[in-house]
This record gives C-alpha cells, sequence and structure tokens, in this order.
C-alpha cells in the first residue's frame, strides 16, 4: 500500500530504502465510490488483508473497506512460491502453520476457490551432525503438536527426490503434510468471498496519511480519491509497512529484501514430481512448476535491502555452487526467466501482529499484521482468524502476544526460529 520503488540503480542508499511517490490516480476502475466512513479499514491487498477482509466480512464485522495501492497481490503474493509447511522450530509458528494447512485444504469449500494445493510434502536436506541434531529437535516438538515430520536417510531422500545426492547428507526432515499452492489464486478467492459478504475492496487507491487525532474516536484515513473516517485501522502493507505505521504513530520494523526465483520452463524429459526440497545449510530450494519444469531459488547472502523487484541473475552463480554440493544435475539446468519479489523482513524473521498502544492524543485503533519475513503465505489463514478477533477483542485460537512489535523495544524477547529458508 506504502508507495514502492522498482529500481534502486543511481541512487543513495538512503533512497533505495525508500518507497517511491504513489502511482498516479488516473481514473481506474476502482475507486468510484469511495466511502466517507468505515468499520475498519484494512491497508494492503495481498494474501493478509485479503484473509482478515474475509474472516471480518463473514463474522458480520460492521462496514470492512481494504484499500490496494496497485491490483490484489500485486506486491510479494503474486510471486509464484506457495510453500505452505508446519516444519518450524518455535511453537507459534508451527501452530500458525498447522491451522493455516487445514484451512487451505478446506479452501475450495470456505471460503470457495481453487488454489491448486499439491501436499508433495517438504524435505530439508541436512548436511552435517549439527543440522540433523537441530531438526531431530523440531521434529520432536512437531511430533507433539501434531505434525507427521520425521528424520529420514539420506537414500529415503534421495528416493523421495533424485535429484539429491545422498553421498552429500547425513539426513533429512520431512513432513508429508507440507506442499505449496497458488497465492494468487488465494487472493482472489478471499477477496472475492468478502465481497460476497459485503466487504468493499478499492484498487489503485493508495493511503497517503492517517489523520490519529480526527475525531474522538476515529481516526482519518486518507488517499487521492477522498477521505474516510474510521474508527479501526489494520496494517498488512508487507514490505511497505514501515510508512503505513509512521503515518499512524506506530513502529513496525521492517526491512523490504529483494528474493529471487528462476524457472527452467519445459524440461526434457519433464522432471519427476518431487517434494518442494530446501538445502538448510545454503538456502538452496526447489519444486516442480505448472510447465514440466522446476521452480529454483535460493537467498542470496549478498543481496541488500531496498525496493528494487527487478528479476537479475547474479544469484545464479552462488546457487549453481550450492548445488554442486547437494543437487548436482540442478547446477547444468538453464534458466528461462524468473521473478523477483520482496520479503518483508523482521530483525528476528518472525511476524509483527498485534494492536499498537500508540500516545494518548492518537484517536481509533491500529492494528498490524505484517512482517512475516518469507512466510506471510502459509500463515495466511490463521493470521486471518487471529486478526478477526482481536478486533472483535475476542481471545484467539493462539496467545499471539509474543509477536508484538513491542518485543523489539525490549518488553518481551523476540522469538527464536532456526527453520529459516
Amino acid at each position: 500500500m506504502a508507495p514502492t520503488a522498482d529500481q534502486t540503480d543511481g541512487q543513495t542508499p538512503d533512497q533505495a530504502h525508500r518507497p517511491d511517490p504513489a502511482p498516479t490516480p488516473a481514473g481506474h476502475p476502482g475507486n468510484p465510490g469511495l466511502p466517507d466512513h468505515a468499520d475498519v479499514v484494512i491497508v494492503g491487498g495481498g494474501v493478509i488483508g485479503a484473509a482478515i477482509a474475509f474472516h471480518l466480512a463473514e463474522a458480520g464485522a460492521g462496514d470492512v473497506v481494504l484499500l490496494e495501492r496497485d491490483h490484489p497481490a500485486s506486491g510479494s503474493s503474486g510471486k509464484p512460491l506457495g510453500g505452505v509447511r508446519a516444519q518450524f522450530s518455535d511453537p507459534l509458528n508451527i501452530r500458525l502453520g498447522q491451522r493455516s494447512l487445514d484451512a487451505w485444504r478446506d479452501f475450495a469449500r470456505r471460503p470457495g476457490a481453487d488454489i491448486g494445493l499439491d501436499h508433495v510434502g517438504y524435505l530439508f536436506l541436512l548436511g552435517d551432525a549439527a543440522e540433523r541434531d537441530l531438526f531431530a529437535a523440531g521434529v520432536a516438538l512437531q511430533n507433539s503438536l501434531g505434525v507427521p515430520s520425521r528424520l529420514i536417510t539420506p537414500r529415503e531422500a534421495h528416493d523421495l527426490c533424485p535429484y539429491a545426492d545422498p553421498d552429500a547428507l547425513v539426513a533429512a526432515a520431512w513432513s508429508p503434510a507440507d506442499g505449496y499452492a497458488r497465492p494468487e489464486a488465494a487472493v482472489t478467492g478471499y477477496l472475492r468471498a468478502a465481497r460476497r459478504l459485503g466487504a468493499r475492496i478499492h484498487t489503485h487507491c493508495p493511503v497517503t496519511a492517517v489523520d490519529t487525532a480526527a475525531a474522538p474516536g476515529l481516526q482519518a484515513v486518507r488517499t487521492p480519491y477522498g477521505t474516510i473516517r474510521t474508527p479501526v485501522v489494520i496494517c498488512c502493507a508487507g514490505a511497505w509497512s514501515v510508512v503505513v505505521g509512521e503515518m499512524a504513530g506506530a513502529r513496525l520494523p521492517v526491512t523490504p529484501l529483494r528474493r529471487q526465483i528462476a524457472l527452467t520452463g519445459p524440461l526434457r524429459p519433464a522432471p519427476p514430481r518431487i517434494p518442494f526440497t530446501l538445502d538448510f545449510a545454503s538456502t538452496l530450494y526447489f519444486h516442480n512448476d505448472a510447465a514440466d519444469g522446476l521452480l529454483l531459488g535460493l537467498s542470496d547472502p549478498a543481496q541488500q535491502p531496498g525496493f528494487d523487484r527487478n528479476f537479475s541473475r547474479e544469484w545464479l552463480a552462488p546457487f549453481r555452487t550450492a548445488a554442486e554440493r547437494r543437487a548436482p544435475a540442478l547446477a547444468r539446468l538453464p534458466v528461462r526467466d524468473g521473478w523477483a519479489g520482496l520479503y518483508e523482513m523482521t530483525p528476528d524473521r518472525n511476524a509483527l501482529i498485534g494492536e499498537a498502544d500508540r500516545a494518548p492524543h492518537h484517536q481509533g485503533r491500529f492494528l498490524y499484521a505484517t512482517g512475516f519475513s518469507g512466510h506471510g503465505f502459509l500463515q495466511a489463514p490463521a493470521v486471518g482468524e487471529i486478526v478477526r478477533d482481536l478486533y472483535l477483542r475476542r481471545t484467539p485460537f493462539l496467545d499471539v502476544t509474543p509477536l508484538s512489535a513491542a518485543r523489539f523495544d525490549g518488553a518481551t524477547p523476540t522469538r527464536p526460529e532456526a527453520h529459516i529458508i
């Protein structure tokens, strides 16, 4: 929702991290009829905002308005990665993943859309004893919470994923309940259902200011098309959340970081059906795509924070180096094209979910769900439920107080999470 910058060439480091001006609102069809009042305004039309809009509308939470500066899923939610899993080391993340996996499995019924969910499983490749022991502890915790994960041998890992070199592994961690889906289809499904239930979705409608002293109990969300007075604003602006938070008098420590994926295009022979496979040490990952090819990725350690979303190929060199060690056949595959998107990173790589405790002169409530650091899609259904309940002042199924942004003010400890890619 906040302004973006897709190109940082020629800018100073400070400018490269600062969003660019909002798009010009020139006659876009999504903006006529902008209301002057709403019970709640959601800022951001990615999968988190869409999930919250659906859950609020389904609960009859009043006049729900969602504002998206571009088109829905135009940010990170539109990128074709879509992993869903409960293989984490932090109980909070495990339970968010579990709850969301249940919702993704039921998505065709509620809210009602085909998201191409494929339970191919997640396979973490482990190259030494320290990694094996770390994941053994994770598997024990996951099993205690009902996740069907287990440690397997290098040969079993190779049987599941023939690209994996068993001689380069000491073990692997496997959960057959995990997999991937189509994020853009999920966003569309949530928003269509939210509209059917009465929510109003306004696209190409950037938020330019939040007036936090509009009137007793109210704040005003300003856009180029008009101002909406509302008692509640919910920030789901992803990598652009810092600006939205600043507008509302709240600190949301989120840093944009480009992540890229490559697509091989059709391969002959076509790849076998494989799990979503990840090398823990290097962050290399890959899985099937819908075109008889493979999707390839890596968290480039040389990537600097910023809003650049142009696809480039320099990260393929470390990807191929990592592939040579774990899955040598991948190192020789062609790359036809690719995508670049933004992770919304927090200092401890865990989400920010909660309600801001703002200065006394600020009117209204400000809730947030952002900073998912690559886990937003997989956690979106559970987060939609939780934010709905926080808005309605009900007790959520999971206490997310430890995920409050206040943990970075020293109020609570930061969260541990070892299973990061």
